[in-house]
């Protein structure tokens, strides 16, 4: 299983039932605060506006947002922590009609309605404190 570089980029077209699976591991314990971050850009240059934020505070919280026009909106947290200390996770992150539905390892953990069309997206960030082994796009029409 070969790692891919992080941050790691990519150029995505996202639709009504697209599915962005990510796996990895973090990279230090939680005693040392280390984060995840998966974002959405609505253009191919990290400046962009983002659709929808995903941060980890592995250990503590996960904090959902968006920016519009290079502000950022109303954040969204959660106290709700599947990850575990030093293991490996799947992230899928489903485009439904109206919201984004995040899944940690096959349960629905996380909600976050859209704000910016998902088909706006154009690049996919995954970055931080995370060990990538997989990173996967899969559009059903």
């Amino acid at each position: 299983m070969s790692l891919l570089p992080v941050p790691h980029t990519q150029a995505v077209s996202l639709s009504t039932g697209s599915t962005v699976t990510i796996k990895g591991k973090p990279l230090v314990c939680f005693f040392n605060e280390p984060h995840l971050q998966v974002d959405f850009h609505t253009e191919m240059k990290e400046e962009s506006d983002i659709a929808f934020h995903f941060q980890v505070h592995f250990g503590c919280y996960v904090v959902m947002n968006s920016r519009e026009y290079g502000a950022w909106k109303k954040p969204v947290e959660s106290k709700n922590m599947p990850f575990q200390d030093g293991q490996e996770f799947e992230l899928s992150i489903s485009v439904l009609s109206d919201k984004y539905q995040v899944m940690v390892n096959g349960q629905a953990y996380y909600t976050f309605d859209h704000r910016i069309p998902p088909e706006a997206v154009k690049m996919v960030q995954v970055w931080r404190d995370i060990s990538l082994t997989k990173f996967e796009v899969s559009n059903e029409r």
